[in-house]
């Protein structure tokens, strides 16, 4: 089967999707709940969006297909920032209740970070992708240690502010937050999508892409900011999926044949739409929300994880 036929099959998977999900059961209510479950498939789409184009892209830069961009530390700066917070503010601050405040906050801490850890250590051009990625998973445990401590110590009633932000949820998606996520995707996708046939090169090596007229320090630089402004968004926009992006991008690379970012991004995105949405459906009419679908995203990524990780093992 070729890849157009198999984009156009998932494509169409997709929008049957989203349109069970938005019309399942409605009972003539169109003003009442439809524009509610429009916004968060709308939520759904662009998270999908942001993780699925934020993953490929990191995948391709750090050549390995097991790595995601939370292995930066994004996740668990985001809940170290929402645990300082309320620790220190308190859950009735503005910060806090103020959902917007909030979103425009854990963005721009999370850039910031990014924006330093990077500066820092791609000052010497000879350090490889790998001391980052080492970096990163230290500055992850360190921050995840620092919300455990103050979790522990925190008000239980505050807690519970906590443990709903530890998930990824789409059930109370702010409609505004939705707007704001679309305007920063669609220009940092506008942006990155000219750089396609780069990252096609890109995949050949290091040494190769110079050769062939790459500016590879600097399009690595670019596109290590990119994922993590597009996981900085998703993260604060619906709350932290560690695996999701991994799931997508590798099943991705194996249902398609082209080596063409252009195909691989847009069928991850796709497939990304797939899962959110069909996921989100079986949370709410199988598992009538006993769950959440972070937490089914995660068991099956950590599985689908660990499966990579032996089948690369045993490659060797």
């Amino acid at each position: 089967m070729r890849d157009l036929h198999k984009m156009l099959i998932l494509v169409g998977l997709a929008l049957a999707a989203c349109g069970v999900y938005l019309f399942q059961d409605l009972n003539g209510s169109f003003d009442y709940a439809l524009p509610r479950r429009g916004v968060k498939v709308f939520a759904m789409v662009l998270t999908g969006v942001a993780i699925a184009y934020a993953t490929v892209v990191f995948q391709t830069i750090s050549h390995n297909r097991i790595l995601t961009p939370s292995i930066m530390g994004l996740d668990s700066l985001y809940m170290m920032l929402q645990t300082l917070l309320i620790f220190f503010l308190g859950s009735d601050h503005i910060t806090i209740v103020n959902k917007q405040v909030n979103f425009l906050l854990s963005i721009a801490v999370m850039v910031v970070f990014a924006l330093l850890f990077y500066q820092l250590l791609f000052k010497k051009n000879e350090r490889p992708i790998y001391f980052l990625l080492l970096v990163g998973i230290i500055c992850g445990t360190f921050f995840g240690s620092i919300s455990t401590f103050l979790q522990v110590l925190i008000d239980p009633n505050e807690f519970s502010i906590i443990q709903d932000r530890m998930f990824a949820s789409f059930n109370n998606v702010n409609e505004d937050l939705v707007w704001t996520s679309l305007v920063f995707i669609t220009l940092l996708i506008a942006f990155a999508w000219k750089q396609n046939s780069s990252l096609d090169v890109l995949t050949l090596g290091r040494d190769t892409a110079i050769n062939l007229g790459v500016n590879y320090d600097a399009l690595v630089k670019q596109m290590l900011v990119l994922s993590a402004v597009l996981i900085a968004i998703a993260t604060a926009l619906v709350g932290p999926i560690t695996f999701f992006g991994l799931i997508v991008a590798n099943l991705s690379y194996q249902f398609f044949t082209s080596y063409k970012h252009s195909v691989l991004l847009t069928g991850s995105i796709v497939i990304s739409v797939v899962a959110l949405v069909g996921g989100q459906w079986v949370v709410e009419r199988i598992f009538t929300f006993n769950t959440t679908l972070s937490v089914i995203i995660n068991f099956i990524g950590g599985v689908y994880f660990i499966y990579l990780l032996l089948k690369e093992s045993r490659s060797k």
